[in-house]
């Protein structure tokens, strides 16, 4: 007889409801299921849904975890285990219907490259009062326009594109006062870079300087 006779992929399997339970837990609540008496029950239920607990640890701290473990020991059973639970039973109809589906913006933005983001700044800046508070959070949209603007066209930006886009997505409410404050695209974009380089250039002066101690220590021998 093949030793891998009666063996089953978990494809050929019954799936499992809350596959994040694996079915050993599935195995202990399909037998609590055939406890013919009730406090017995009871018992093994508390002591599957402490199991449940460790598996599922990382979310300990939610406010509801413990009546979601319960939640989930009914839908596992497919609300056959008939248990006194501190918590009121879930409702089947709950657990198989689809999720609402999330609105999604449809309405074109003209200047795409920016992202709703920016124009949602640009709304926030028009209900602020006048002073320079309102001026530094302009001057910071304005710089973020710009990068945006440069990384969907690297080749360059004109200060007074940037200052038209923000009269004109404001809607005429909104100005850049100093048009100077707007970074060049060597401070907004290629820094990083920079930064990234050099560190590359440390590290290789090291590697460096280490072959050329070893050249000279071998030298010496000789």
């Amino acid at each position: 007889m093949n030793n891998f006779d009666g063996l089953q992929y978990n494809t050929q399997r019954e799936q499992l409801r809350i596959p994040e339970y694996g079915r050993h837990i599935m195995k202990m609540i399909d037998f609590a299921i055939t406890i013919k008496d009730k406090q017995e029950r009871n018992i093994a239920a508390k002591a599957i849904v402490s199991v449940m607990s460790q598996v599922n640890s990382e979310k300990k701290d939610s406010e509801d975890f413990e009546q979601a473990l319960w939640d989930h020991l009914h839908i596992l059973s497919n609300y056959q285990l008939d248990v006194e639970s501190p918590y009121p039973l879930p409702k089947p109809e709950n657990f198989n219907e689809k999720p609402e589906r999330v609105p999604y913006p449809t309405k074109d933005i003209k200047y795409g490259y920016y992202g709703k983001a920016v124009k949602l700044f640009i709304k926030k800046a028009v209900e602020m009062e006048e002073g320079d508070e309102k001026d530094a959070f302009v001057n910071s949209i304005a710089n973020l326009m710009k990068k945006s603007f440069l990384i969907w066209n690297r080749d360059a930006v004109e200060e007074e594109v940037i200052v038209n886009h923000i009269k004109e997505i404001s809607n005429g409410k909104l100005e850049l006062k100093d048009p100077s404050v707007l970074k060049s695209p060597e401070q907004l974009m290629i820094f990083n870079k920079k930064k990234k380089n050099n560190n590359n250039n440390s590290s290789n002066n090291k590697q460096n300087n280490k072959v050329r101690k070893h050249n000279i220590k071998h030298k010496k021998r000789y």
